[in-house]
């Protein structure tokens, strides 16, 4: 018995002898997959003080009940920078590449009362969806990591939270829900503020600071090269816009709504210790 268990030992010492450590620097590189679980206030539309507005009953700000966004899912490349300032403590970077999403609506833009005979727009119509073929998400961030067990262990878990900042760019509106607000929307608001023409739609969001959350494990294979798994969750929200403008420019209207991403990011990647 003694004879079959020291090898076993000396094994698994040997098999364990690979992992982070002080002084340590890690790169992570693999497959993210971005859920959010979003939510979204109703959308407001600030409308443009014009000769319209008082005889017509168009008021300045009105919130059109049912509204909202939602965001899809997307999946990217991540690539992560890691130094380990003692055995257990660590500094994540976070990086890799931008992913795009695309946004749906629900629910009718309409002003209330009489003016809302004017016109409306229906964002649940299905040539309108999505209002946003393509957005991309950019971030920054750092996460400070506690990695469990000893130095030597091949497998450890770890937990971690930082902060991150993102922004937006890119947005690519879908054209018929760009025609279709011009139309139903714009055109009656710019022919009341004196300024006939075509209008045209675009849309932005607010940059955002953003907390994360993060837990997982590591399993080394050998001295240099291992594997990384975990789950982050960033309580994320911005303000997602759209606005209406005439033919010279003029701002008109701007919908706007809270929205409440709250992404649930997994990571799954190879990494490389040195």
């Amino acid at each position: 018995m003694r004879k079959i268990y020291a090898p076993l030992v000396a094994a698994c010492v040997c098999a364990s002898a690979h992992a982070q450590q002080a002084g340590d620097n890690v790169v992570t590189a693999g497959w993210i997959h971005v859920a959010p679980k979003d939510s979204s206030d109703p959308l407001t539309t600030h409308v443009a003080a014009t000769p319209i507005n008082g005889p017509l009953g168009v008021p300045n700000a009105f919130t059109s009940a049912g509204t909202g966004l939602t965001v899809s899912n997307a999946n990217t490349f991540g690539l992560n920078f890691t130094h380990f300032f003692s055995d257990h403590i660590a500094l994540t970077a976070l990086g890799g590449v931008p992913p795009e999403f695309h946004i749906n609506g629900f629910g009718t833009i309409q002003p209330p009362g009489p003016s809302g005979a004017l016109g409306s727009e229906n964002l649940s119509e299905p040539s309108n969806n999505p209002l946003v073929g393509k957005v991309r998400q950019w971030t920054l961030g750092a996460m400070l990591q506690y990695f469990f067990g000893q130095a030597n262990a091949r497998f450890r878990p770890f937990v971690g939270a930082g902060l991150t900042y993102s922004w937006f760019t890119n947005f690519e509106l879908n054209p018929y829900f760009s025609q279709s607000l011009n139309n139903n929307l714009g055109s009656i608001l710019a022919a009341g503020a004196g300024k006939p023409g075509p209008t045209s739609i675009s849309a932005k969001s607010s940059s955002t600071w953003t907390p994360i959350f993060n837990v997982g494990a590591t399993w080394a294979f050998d001295k240099h090269w291992g594997i990384n798994a975990s789950v982050s969750y960033m309580p994320m929200k911005t303000y997602a816009e759209t606005d209406i403008k005439a033919a010279d420019g003029t701002l008109l209207a701007v919908s706007k709504a809270k929205l409440n991403a709250n992404p649930i990011i997994t990571f799954v990647a190879v990494s490389y210790r040195f």
